[in-house]
């Protein structure tokens, strides 16, 4: 571990580190995302490193290079233009990657490294050639119609916000029969939160998909409707975002799924959660037990077929084809897959058989965690530094170890007998140790989130099985830290810099203005160990590049 030593506020307070004076910081980077299929990418990335170099910014953070092995040839020429481009504006390339909560390049290489959350003993029953799944869990949804109400009170919902003020019974609007749930006013207050709420038995470690008809109108944000799954201990096993079509749009069907996991019942919520404005309307809830959906096939993610009363555990290629979702999207509409018998197969027309298997899943709109134990995972990265050498001969990496969702949930992660601290930080540890191997003097930096106990190094995170306190006692004592939590900058800032950590502030994110990296830079001037800042774009917008440039290179 490493010494804490004095804070740096404490510093700032007793006038050791200079914290009036207003600092210069030697990085200044600008964060670039581009997937380099066309040649625009190559002209776009061009136009930013001219107005980065000629406002002082002195390097391109570069995502997704951990993928590299992946690419075309001509994916690879405009690699070295982006490059000649860097070299002739006299930018740094910042190579960026390697990152299992954001699976995608793993996944690229074989999305059957998903994480996988076991489904266990799931009823399937054979006829005719084949087993198909049939539910038998208790899962039912009371009053899914909201057709039974008194006033504005609906029946079967054990709580529901503020009826009458924020949620309403319509009788006029509705996606069948002769009422809706209706939702407005909840941007009255500061959660902007309005929801009815059922809890439902389930049976612990099986697969639910959870759906409900919405339509809105002049909703802000558009994707303001959404379904937790809350265990009683009060986490939520359905994280996500549907994607919305519009402010305004009609009946459209939103549909999520969950693994209960440990819990043998679900509190179920329906509605707005972090509503600024408009109304929302919410119909025919349904719930249903699901089986082989997403279902990822790999050493650490075992299948078993048994029977129910004998107990005989069945072959698969001898008596069952190998088993896969042909529609594996790790989304939750397509349809279940069947088992298929084989003609020598020793299960019978009737049988009932008991199933295990792991399944991925997609948390928010977009992310699939892959798994940080299976080898594959870590032979499709080591594929990858040799080829960011070649092609762009960085001097600092930036590790994308960040908002790790979902993991120590299969038989790759459990059977190593690790702490969901020790997986993490030994897969950080592994990254650096090869950026190293490859150029034994390169800089090595990583996102903060996940060793940061100001965020979310917790013991409770999502949906990874066990504690993530204290991760950042695997960090090597060189890593450089990218904070990017603006609301707990001081308290990151500080945690980093006591134990001898280098900063730098993840800043802007898409702001109307430069509030956000203004506020960095005052939390900084105070920090020991802070050396530069970054802005930071998801949504690709540089208009405010050039004064971010000025303001951090030419501080008055």
């Amino acid at each position: 571990m490493l010494a804490t030593g004095m804070g740096a506020r404490a510093r700032a307070r007793a006038g050791l580190d200079g914290s009036k004076r207003k600092k210069i910081y030697p990085d200044r980077w600008v964060y670039v995302s581009r997937s380099f299929d066309t040649d625009k990418d190559v002209e776009e990335v061009r136009e930013i490193a001219q107005t980065a170099s000629e406002h002082g910014l002195t390097a391109i953070v570069l995502p997704g290079m951990d993928r590299i092995s992946l690419g075309s040839p001509e994916y690879l020429e405009r690699l070295r233009k982006v490059k000649t481009i860097a070299d002739r504006y006299h930018l740094e390339i910042i190579p960026s990657g390697f990152n299992t909560g954001y699976g995608g390049a793993i996944r690229d290489h074989n999305p059957n490294l998903a994480e996988g959350m076991l489904v266990k003993d799931a009823l399937f029953v054979a006829q005719d050639g084949e087993a198909r799944f049939v539910a038998d869990s208790p899962a039912k949804l009371q009053n899914g119609g909201f057709e039974q109400f008194q006033g504005d009170r609906f029946t079967g919902f054990e709580k529901q916000d503020e009826p009458g003020k924020k949620t309403f019974a319509d009788t006029v609007v509705s996606h069948s029969g002769q009422a809706s749930l209706r939702i407005e006013n909840f941007g009255d207050t500061k959660a902007g939160i309005a929801r009815v709420v059922q809890e439902v038995r389930v049976t612990p470690n099986r697969c639910y998909r959870v759906s409900a008809w919405v339509r809105t109108e002049n909703a802000e944000p558009a994707s303001l409707f959404s379904i937790k799954s809350f265990t009683p201990d009060g986490r939520d096993l359905s994280p996500f975002e549907p994607p919305a079509p519009a402010p305004t749009s009609g009946w459209r069907r939103v549909t999520t799924a969950f693994n209960s996991w440990y819990a043998d019942r679900i509190e179920l919520n329906f509605g707005v959660f972090e509503g600024e404005k408009g109304r929302v309307w919410v119909d025919d809830l349904e719930i249903e037990e699901v089986g082989l959906m997403n279902v990822v096939r790999r050493k650490g993610t075992p299948l078993t077929v048994r029977d129910e009363v004998a107990g005989t555990v069945y072959e698969e290629g001898r008596d069952f084809a190998p088993v896969t979702d042909p529609n594996l999207d790790f989304q939750w509409t397509h349809e279940m897959p069947s088992i298929r018998l084989l003609p020598a197969s020793r299960i019978q027309n009737g049988e009932r058989l008991r199933v295990s298997y792991y399944h991925g899943t997609t948390i928010y709109n977009d992310q699939v965690p892959a798994c940080p134990s299976e080898p594959q995972t870590y032979e499709i990265w080591k594929e990858q530094f040799p080829l960011i050498e070649k092609y762009l001969s960085p001097k600092r990496y930036f590790l994308s170890v960040d908002e790790v969702r979902l993991f120590n949930r299969c038989e790759a992660c459990r059977n190593r007998h690790l702490s969901a601290a020790a997986i993490l930080g030994q897969m950080t540890q592994w990254l650096y140790n090869q950026v190293r191997a490859v150029n034994p003097k390169a800089e090595v930096f990583v996102w903060s989130d996940m060793f940061d106990p100001n965020h979310n190094s917790v013991s409770q995170y999502y949906l990874v099985d066990g504690s993530l306190e204290s991760t950042w006692q695997y960090l090597p004592k060189d890593m450089g830290i990218v904070v990017w939590y603006f609301e707990k900058r001081r308290e990151s800032l500080d945690f980093f810099s006591s134990r001898g950590f280098r900063t730098v502030a993840g800043a802007y994110y898409d702001s109307d203005d430069l509030s956000n990296p203004e506020g960095w830079l005052e939390a900084m001037d105070s920090t020991p160990n802070a050396t530069g800042i970054m802005y930071t774009t998801w949504s690709g917008e540089y208009k405010l590049l050039a004064p971010f440039g000025d303001m951090v290179s030419k501080r008055q």
